[in-house]
């Protein structure tokens, strides 16, 4: 059975997802989060799922630091970015960070339907009125190498850079993922050498690089 996770933190658009999803693919269990948290939470929980929905802003979550964090973590995990930042330059940088296809917060539910059913065949999918301008834009050789770079961690080392992001030090990292300080630090120094940087400042620019400043209209 298919099985489904929308990701956005405003409820009502959640339900909008939930019933276009819930009509493009009759018979999909639809899990619901409203932060990354929960996001990863339910991943780590639900093995099945296939597809995540994602919003580009929601708690834990800022621009494409969320996406970098499901394709670290949960790399056989097909994402679908939902998001009202829907200029081809945005839409390129989702595409080059793994994304399989993007939805603007605008579609109607019968091309969020077509998307879901397409990204569930394996395929990819854009709206039709920004998949030229997409298309014409060349990959960014940075997000290109840094998604590359983030690529080569392991889950563990992703869950690691993310806390080093949010200022923890390794002893509240080890308390919080349940596992011994010189563990952490052998992680720490292969998250170093694997995103080629030498301190933690520089690993955090790394991860500053993927926010996105707030849409224009309704995240």
């Amino acid at each position: 059975m298919t099985c489904l996770l929308i990701a956005d933190d405003h409820p009502l658009f959640r339900a909008a997802l939930h019933q276009a999803a819930s009509s493009s693919v009759p018979g999909c269990r639809v899990h619901e989060a409203a932060d990354l948290a929960d996001v990863l939470t339910a991943l780590a929980s639900e093995p099945d799922i296939d597809l995540v929905l994602l919003d580009l802003h929601m708690p834990g979550s800022q621009g494409l630091t969320g996406l970098a964090a499901l394709r670290g973590q949960h790399p056989g995990v097909a994402v679908l970015v939902v998001s009202a930042h829907d200029e081809p330059r945005i839409v390129r940088r989702v595409l080059d960070h793994g994304a399989a296809g993007f939805i603007p917060k605008s579609a109607s539910p019968a091309q969020i339907g077509q998307a879901i059913r397409s990204v569930l065949q394996c395929g990819s999918w854009l709206p039709p009125s920004l998949a030229a301008a997409v298309a014409a834009l060349p990959a960014n050789p940075d997000d290109t190498n840094l998604a590359g770079r983030l690529a080569r961690l392991t889950e563990q080392q992703s869950r690691v850079l993310g806390l080093l992001a949010e200022g923890l030090l390794n002893k509240q990292i080890a308390d919080r993922l349940s596992i011994q300080e010189r563990t952490v630090k052998a992680h720490v120094t292969a998250i170093f050498e694997k995103l080629q940087v030498r301190n933690r400042t520089q690993a955090g620019m790394l991860l500053k690089s993927l926010e996105l400043g707030e849409p224009a209209r309704m995240e």
